[in-house]
């Protein structure tokens, strides 16, 4: 093979190798690092322009859930105002906004978790001027179990998540 012959190859080989990155390059999808908290909390990510989109893709953190509670009474002065349906608007900082409806009684608070804790406490006040204090464990991010006290000494157990 002369001199020639052989710089024709290598340039052919070049521009293939060019032409396979650039294809390759233009099919490729991206892998992402969502970025955490330390609360566990993670945070939207905007992903470059990319040339095969034309479009950003913006990536929503999850939003905050319902956490349904159901309260079962544990005493004679809980027995009959019967079981209770409450709710917890988990707002994923450690924080819940809680309410119940306890007889002709509507109980508003938060429900609060320290950092990396699984154990927490909830308090709300009633419309009427009754108070409900409670205090749980979560056994995973939807799940718990808890007692809850009424100013009036109705007790209750405490199912979260399910």
């Amino acid at each position: 093979m002369n001199r020639k012959t052989t710089m024709n190859r290598i340039s052919n080989f070049k521009r293939l190798g060019a032409l396979m990155a650039l294809a390759l390059s233009a099919s490729m999808t991206g892998c992402y690092v969502v970025p955490i908290s330390s609360d566990g909390r993670t945070y939207p990510l905007v992903a470059p322009h990319t040339p095969s989109s034309g479009h950003a893709l913006v990536i929503p953190a999850p939003g905050p859930s319902l956490v349904n509670v159901r309260m079962y009474p544990a005493n004679d002065a809980a027995a009959s105002l019967g079981v209770v349906n409450a709710q917890v608007m988990n707002l994923l900082d450690g924080r819940g906004q809680f309410q119940a409806t306890i007889g002709p009684e509507v109980y508003s608070g938060e429900a609060t978790r320290a950092p990396r804790s699984q154990s927490g406490t909830a308090s709300a006040s009633g419309n009427r001027g009754g108070y409900l204090s409670c205090s749980y464990t979560m056994t995973n991010a939807a799940l718990g179990t808890g007692t809850c006290s009424l100013s009036s000494g109705a007790q209750f157990r405490m199912h979260l998540g399910g």
